[in-house]
């Protein structure tokens, strides 16, 4: 076999195995698991995830995730726990501990301290008869055949299903709570994912001008208007209503038609009826039309009257592509 077939079989090996486990997590999804969702979803505190070595990494991860979708959650790496900052949790609080043994050190002087408090204590655990699992509350069963590592010992699988059961654990909360794209977005206000949520038409199309011709203009100053607007387009206008658009393609196919235009008028070129959006859209509904009906530029609307165009070069800039 060679080296290039031997990292392809191993790649694919690793990801059958830890798929697999991740099925076979199916069980775990029963009453208990939909007590734990409720119980978080009742809870008047926030969601306190802790664990050591790679299950931290894990609970890291997951307050992210709760966080981001409406689950107030704080990350408590054990080890820190048991040095001081187990004064990050609250009465009202509800303890996630992630382990795949259930046995670490940590973990076992953590525990008494936890349930001293009367926090409640779930755990998403590898092991039902382990320390962890016996003492907490309910249990998230996360037990796997074997580990991808080929000798079984470096946290692959075992991983993997904790963070699958985390996200199964989200994605719940967050239908429950009925959090929506707009709730997302108060999240996730920076970025590219936040702009696409966010973002809204009237944002970005102001920094333009505002290219706009009679319909009965001639070609030469449609030519003009077009030109030192740098939009490659402008709007057909007749008694300050849009009744069309007409762009450098328009201006290409004119000049292949005709020979002689210079008593032609907006009207014989222009793209009637033409494709709009108003300015209180999000900025990605603008794109999605563009890119449906081929085209760069949009005509934009306040309460049905043209007030500008957003161009794909704006999108473009903002990263939302």
């Amino acid at each position: 076999m060679t080296t290039k077939e031997k990292i392809k079989n191993t790649a694919l090996k690793t990801l059958q195995i830890e798929s697999d486990a991740i099925k076979n997590l199916e069980h775990s999804i029963n009453d208990n698991f939909i007590d734990v969702v409720e119980t978080i979803y009742n809870s008047k505190g926030r969601v306190i995830i802790t664990g050591i070595g790679k299950s931290a990494h894990i609970a890291s991860k997951i307050v992210a995730t709760l966080n981001s979708t409406g689950t107030s959650s704080v990350f408590m790496h054990a080890a820190d726990a048991i040095h001081g900052d187990l004064g990050i949790v609250r009465k009202e609080d509800i303890v996630i501990a992630i382990s795949k043994s259930g046995e670490t050190p940590e973990i076992k002087v953590l525990v008494p301290l936890i349930k001293a408090n009367k926090n409640f204590l779930i755990a998403i655990v590898g092991n039902k008869n382990s320390y962890l699992a016996t003492h907490s509350d309910k249990i998230l069963d996360v037990t796997i055949n074997k580990e991808a590592c080929p000798n079984n010992l470096a946290p692959t699988t075992s991983t993997t299903a904790q963070l699958a059961m985390g996200d199964a654990l989200a994605v719940c909360l967050l239908e429950i709570k009925e959090f929506s794209s707009k709730d997302f977005a108060r999240f996730h206000p920076g970025g590219t994912l936040g702009k696409r949520l966010y973002l809204r038409v009237k944002d970005i199309f102001i920094q333009n001008q505002v290219p706009k011709v009679k319909v009965t203009e001639k070609m030469q100053n449609v030519i003009l208007e077009i030109s030192s607007k740098r939009l490659g387009a402008t709007a057909v206008l007749k008694n300050d209503k849009l009744i069309g658009v007409i762009t450098d393609g328009d201006l290409r196919r004119m000049l292949e038609k005709y020979t002689d235009f210079a008593n032609l008028t907006a009207e014989d070129i222009m793209t009637a009826n033409p494709r709009t959006i108003e300015e209180e859209k999000l900025v990605v509904d603008a794109l999605t039309i563009m890119r449906e009906n081929n085209i760069t530029q949009l005509p934009v609307l306040k309460n049905n009257k043209y007030v500008g165009v957003i161009h794909l070069h704006d999108i473009l800039k903002e990263g939302i592509i």
